[in-house]
């Protein structure tokens, strides 16, 4: 781990149940440059994910989930839960700045827009996310300055959770990314293409998004 406090720390949240899906989302094979046979290869959907990390400015990139490098701390709590789990995982000190925050569901996004959201969100210092051109937010994609705010947000929010899972803990899906950015100042910001936002979550989404490569 580096000893040195990162600006924007990317992190690709890998650590759904992909259940609608029938196998693991991260491993979906998404082609790249589909049109053109000369150019075309197959990435994985995680792959793919941290690459747009990377094109979008990122230097450090994260991958929280079970089966990645940082596992949930408290189980099944849904994305609020990997980002606890991603800041749990840095000493106090050495805790990162802001998260720029992507799922590994969205094959049709785009690393322009990506760093569009991370400088909307650093000049206003605010979570900042995606509404499309209906007005409907889409709260991740996501940058999120790592504040006074969203610390007392994980504080409260997962002592609670972990008092419940030391019970029997009827509801699983920790705190709405919606329930966060209640408590923390945020914006949204117009995205130019509806299109990124399409995410996969079933084979028949799946198989539209390929469409589009």
């Amino acid at each position: 781990m580096s000893h040195q406090i990162i600006d924007c720390l990317g992190v690709v949240l890998a650590g759904g149940l992909s259940s609608r899906m029938g196998q693991d989302k991260a491993q979906l094979s998404r082609l790249t440059n589909a049109n053109n046979p000369a150019t075309k290869s197959a990435t994985s959907m995680l792959d793919f994910s941290k690459q747009l990390l990377s094109d979008a400015g990122i230097k450090n990139i994260v991958v929280s989930g079970n089966n990645h490098q940082i596992p949930d701390r408290v189980p099944q709590s849904g994305p609020v839960g990997g980002i606890y789990s991603v800041l749990a995982h840095y000493p106090e000190q050495l805790q990162p700045k802001s998260l720029l925050i992507l799922p590994v569901d969205l094959p049709l996004m785009t690393a322009e827009d990506l760093a569009k959201l991370r400088l909307k969100g650093e000049l206003s210092h605010k979570a900042t996310f995606f509404s499309d051109r209906q007005k409907q937010a889409h709260h991740i994609p996501l940058y999120l300055p790592n504040n006074a705010f969203l610390q007392l947000f994980l504080a409260q929010a997962f002592q609670r959770e972990n008092f419940i899972a030391s019970g029997k803990n009827k509801n699983k899906n920790g705190p709405s990314v919606r329930a966060m950015l209640a408590q923390v100042p945020h914006q949204a910001i117009t995205s130019p293409n509806n299109q990124v936002l399409f995410n996969t979550n079933t084979p028949q989404q799946w198989q539209q998004a390929q469409t589009q490569f």
